[in-house]
């Protein structure tokens, strides 16, 4: 049994496709300097408009997931606001768990960008700008892992209240595009509908669409290849021994590609940025016990979080 992108409760059709998530950092500077003094950050224009931007059409989707037309009825976008605010409170927490700790680890960071585009989730997702060197391994693991880690600690209760207000429904008729499961998600819908009978599907709610969209955005977060979270994390924790691993995953997603085609799009990202990962300014301070655990932490919320099959038509 696989989730299914069917008629919510309004009784309207709607689809969704996974955000993305994406960081920048600057290359290392000279062995051995000491973290600069952080100064202040201020949101820019820039930044306010898109987030405005993209609360706008975060909203759209979500009211059109709730069947009503926001072009034509007044106060519409409301309706879109369980969708908009379980969405953007993920991606805002997981942005924020990457600042805070950068921060705190002595790293120039910006305030979250979000990206506001029309798709089937109404953005690309958010990310932030790191604007100094990363300062050993013990901060690459803590910066990469705490994004992930604190927008899943926001996406995990969402996905328990998405899937206690989504109804258990006869299969429709007809093609219908369905939402690949979790481990998490899994082991929530079982725990609140348990075994869902054959010939029926589960029909997601707006908050279940979003927290599902959260949790794919976490795993998709954590893969170990260049410098995604899960690529930051893997250089903290292995050094220049990562990019094996990064190849190591490319390799998995080309096979898996087989049922899923966009794992294709996710190995050409290593092609155009790269898997290997710049050393931070002392790449040979060791990890402690602490570093180790929150980087372990950090890859079994990859398994747990981790859908081969996102999406697909079944006819």
């Amino acid at each position: 049994m696989r989730l299914r992108f069917g008629q919510p409760p309004s009784g309207t059709e709607s689809a969704l496709v996974p955000g993305d998530d994406r960081e920048s950092q600057a290359a290392a500077g000279i062995l051995g300097a000491s973290p600069p003094s952080l100064s202040p950050v201020r949101p820019s224009r820039i930044q306010i408009g898109l987030f405005v931007i993209t609360v706008f059409s975060t909203l759209l989707v979500g009211a059109a997931h709730e069947g009503v037309n926001p072009f034509a009825e007044p106060f519409a976008l409301l309706h879109g606001l369980p969708f908009a605010a379980t969405l953007l409170a993920i991606l805002f927490v997981h942005e924020m768990g990457h600042y805070l700790t950068a921060r705190r680890y002595g790293v120039e960071v910006t305030l979250p960008y979000f990206i506001p585009a029309p798709t089937l989730l109404g953005t690309f997702g958010a990310f932030i700008r790191i604007r100094s060197p990363m300062t050993d391994r013990r901060a690459l693991v803590a910066i990469g892992a705490a994004g992930p880690i604190a927008g899943f600690l926001v996406a995990l209760p969402a996905v328990w209240i998405g899937v206690a207000t989504s109804r258990v429904a006869p299969v429709p008729d007809g093609a219908a595009l369905e939402l690949g499961e979790s481990l998490v998600l899994s082991a929530v819908l079982r725990s609140v509908h348990g075994p869902i009978p054959e010939g029926q599907d589960l029909l997601l709610s707006s908050v279940g669409l979003a927290a599902w969209a959260g949790i794919l955005v976490t795993a998709l977060n954590l893969l170990p290849i260049g410098q995604l979270d899960g690529g930051h994390v893997a250089y903290g924790l292995l050094g220049r021994w990562s990019r094996w691993v990064g190849l190591a995953t490319v390799a998995v997603m080309l096979v898996m590609s087989r049922w899923w085609s966009g794992w294709i799009a996710w190995c050409i990202l290593p092609i155009i940025f790269g898997l290997r990962h710049p050393p931070p300014v002392d790449p040979d301070r060791p990890l402690d016990a602490r570093h180790w655990l929150i980087g372990v932490v950090a890859f079994l919320l990859l398994v747990l979080c981790f859908t081969p099959v996102p999406l697909r038509i079944k006819p």
